[in-house]
């Protein structure tokens, strides 16, 4: 498809005039059907390139709304992995709190030979232990409650509920007006 057109002379003489007239309008509509052809072919590639654009547009789309979900999917995961993390150290804490506490009773009962039976000492009686008076025990009963009520941070509901039996036990053992 050559779109050239090398320009030749008009001759002076009627008969090569007129043959030069013909060779220049075959010249001519050659080139205009090659030009025809050519828009043709542009305008098929432009079609087809804004099919492509907008193909692309929808699947940039599409990409971009799976990787919002992807996103606040892996948020989600990651709230409930935080959550639970926090949730295992909130019961190691518990845990380490209990296995103290456990172990300074059993150790307060080496210590004064308490063994197995009615003797034992409960687990709550521990933190009333050097307790005389009413009032002494009035004032551990509040230390206790602000370390261990379960709105603390390292509160604990049944701690508390093993505090409260033991003081209700002494207070009726002591005969505490409140």
């Amino acid at each position: 498809m050559n779109l050239e057109y090398d320009f030749v002379p008009a001759p002076t003489d009627a008969k090569e005039f007129e043959q030069w007239r013909r060779e220049q309008a075959q010249i001519i509509e050659e080139l205009h059907r090659n030009l025809n052809t050519t828009k043709t072919l542009i305008d098929r590639a432009q079609q087809e390139l804004e099919l492509q654009s907008e193909q692309l547009k929808r699947e940039k789309k599409t990409e971009r709304d799976r990787m919002s979900r992807e996103k606040d999917l892996f948020d989600m995961k990651w709230k409930v992995l935080e959550t639970e993390t926090q949730k295992l150290a909130d019961d190691r804490k518990k845990f380490e709190r209990e296995k103290a506490f456990y172990s300074k009773v059993l150790k307060f009962n080496e210590e004064n030979g308490i063994e197995g039976g009615s003797e034992q000492i409960s687990g709550a009686q521990i933190f009333f232990i050097g307790v005389g008076n009413e009032k002494s025990l009035k004032k551990r009963y509040k230390d206790l409650l602000k370390i261990y009520h379960p709105d603390n941070l390292d509160g604990d509901t049944g701690t508390i509920q093993e505090i409260n039996r033991e003081y209700d036990q002494l207070c009726k053992q002591m005969q505490c007006v409140d």
